[in-house]
This record gives C-alpha cells, sequence and structure tokens, in this order.
C-alpha cells in the first residue's frame, strides 16, 4: 500500500500526538502546548494550510480536539539565516537521490533551520516533495545522504539500514594514535550525556562498535577511514575521542564548547568529518551501487 501523497510533505514538518487535555479545539490544544507562540501565528498558519491532520487534510480554528490525534505543523523561522553553502546531487533515478551535503547544512528541518536544510532545498530543485531521507548525517558532518525519491519502493531501501545491509564508510581528521595496532575495533555502550546533546560512553552492555583505519599520516594530523558497525548518535566523534584523536574542529569533544560559540557557526573550522562512502545491493534490481562522495577534508 503506497503512501498518502501528503506524507513526505508532512516529513518536512513537525509532528505532534496531542497530549490528554480540557480543549474544545486542535488550536486551544496548540496554544497551550506552545505558550511561546501566538494564537494569532497558529491562526495564520491554519489558514495558509500549514496545520495539518495525519490524512494531510488542513486543521482550522474549529477542528475538533481529540487526545492522540497526530498533527503536523509546518514550522517557520522568521528572517531564516542563508547557510553560504551548496550541496551537489549526485545521483538521481525513479527511486534514489543522493547528494553530496556541505558541512553546516542540516538533512532536516531543526531549531532555526526550515528551508536551509538539504531536504528543503533539493526538494525544490527537483520539484519532488515525495523526498525522504533514508538515514542522517550530522549537521556539522559533510557528504553522502540517500534520499528515497518513491514511496512505493520506499520501505525496501529502509531497510537496508535497518538490517545492516548499507556499508559505509567515513573519512575523518584528527591527531595521531601511534600507541595502536591498526585496524583498531572500538567498541562500547553509548548513553545520553548530560547535557543531553552529547553522548558519553559508560559501563554495561556494548551498543555500538567502529572499525578504525589508517590512509594517510603527517607529522600532526592523521587521515583515518572509519567504518560504523553500529550508528548510534555521534559514534565516531566519540569513539575517536575516547581513544584520544578527537576529530579536528570538533565543538562538542572532548570538551563541549559555551553555548554561544557552538550556535555561531564558524565556516572557516568545518568538523573534519565526511561521510565518503556508500555501498549496498540494490533490493529492486539485486545489482552491486555504490557512490563516492566529491568532496574533501582540509588538513
Amino acid at each position: 500500500m503506497s503512501e498518502k501523497p501528503f506524507s513526505a510533505a508532512q516529513h518536512r514538518a513537525s509532528t505532534l500526538h496531542l497530549p490528554a487535555g480540557p480543549w474544545s479545539t486542535v488550536l486551544d490544544c496548540l496554544c497551550a502546548h506552545f505558550p511561546a507562540i501566538s494564537r494569532e501565528t497558529w491562526l495564520q498558519r491554519m489558514e495558509r494550510g500549514r496545520v495539518l491532520d495525519s490524512n494531510g487534510q488542513a486543521l482550522d480554528a474549529t477542528s475538533a480536539y481529540r487526545e492522540g490525534l497526530r498533527v503536523h505543523y509546518f514550522r517557520e523561522v522568521v528572517a531564516e539565516a542563508p547557510i553560504p553553502f551548496e550541496e551537489r546531487i549526485l545521483h538521481v533515478d525513479e527511486h534514489l537521490v543522493v547528494a553530496d551535503k556541505p558541512h553546516f547544512l542540516p538533512v532536516t528541518p531543526s531549531g532555526q533551520y526550515v528551508e536551509q536544510t538539504l531536504l528543503a532545498r533539493l526538494a525544490r530543485r527537483l520539484g519532488n516533495p515525495l523526498l525522504v531521507p533514508l538515514h542522517r548525517i550530522d549537521r556539522p558532518t559533510a557528504g553522502l545522504v540517500l534520499f528515497s525519491a518513491n514511496p512505493e519502493s520506499r520501505a525496501a531501501y529502509q531497510a537496508l539500514f535497518r538490517e545492516r545491509r548499507m556499508h559505509k564508510r567515513y573519512e575523518a581528521i584528527a591527531p595521531p594514535l601511534p600507541q595502536l595496532e591498526f585496524p583498531h575495533v572500538r567498541r562500547s555502550r553509548l548513553v545520553e550525556g548530560d547535557p543531553f546533546i552529547v553522548m558519553c560512553e559508560t559501563e554495561g552492555a556494548i551498543n555500538s562498535e567502529t572499525r578504525i583505519e589508517v590512509l594517510e599520516r603527517r607529522e600532526d594530523w592523521w587521515r583515518y577511514a572509519l567504518y560504523p558497525v553500529s550508528g548510534k548518535r555521534h559514534q565516531l566523534r566519540v569513539h575517536m575521542s575516547a581513544l584520544g584523536a578527537a576529530l579536528r574542529n570538533d565543538p562538542l569533544y572532548p570538551q563541549l564548547l559555551p553555548e554561544d560559540q557552538r550556535r555561531s557557526d564558524d565556516y572557516s573550522r568545518p568538523l573534519q568529518l565526511l561521510a565518503r562512502h556508500l555501498a549496498f545491493d540494490d533490493p529492486l534490481s539485486g545489482e552491486p551501487r555504490q557512490f563516492e562522495s566529491q568532496l574533501q577534508l582540509d588538513w
């Protein structure tokens, strides 16, 4: 069964399952749940069809509240600052879009970014509102991102990631680790730290694994190949930092920079982490496929 036409557009929206409460309308619930957003703003969004139910139908000021109702709403950022780096489309076919994401560009809307995202840019360039990213890479990370272009085949490609049949290779610039033998495998348990934006290693059952190889050695920096066997948040950055080789220009590991420094991007200091290579057997044709980023790290 195919998705409804609104589904991919909803993917670019935020979603709220309405909580239990005394409200009579969806509008009342939204105003109570998001006190920083004025009732007038919600009314304007509804008038422009920017608040939808799970079927893609526009909700208005009279739409009845129901606990658990799934509501999709399109966030809007006033005077959203442009990100001065361009994505590059590497491949387009009926089912897949492959793009090279630059540093600093988010894959999907979050925080202060809505239109300045890889998803929004590609949907506009290709005229395809059905695009959905099949995986994520962090905003500071550059490199390959795969998108599903066709709802009919989407589940087959999503399964590649879920079943670990997508082979990923990253590259990173970090300090030397002459004390280790390579290839080296780092296994640990990763959990959310304090604050929650960082991850940390802890005791307990192992849930993350990275294979590390050295590609090039220079005096102060080495270039590494990183193969994530698992896909925990910030896994590569945490594992390298724990080994004593934090990635060049990393604002989180091993030491969290002050919030004002993290929020103001220094475009001269991109995180030296690149999603370089993706390889898989196509779930539709069975043929082996691979893609290579055209971006380069900066020594």
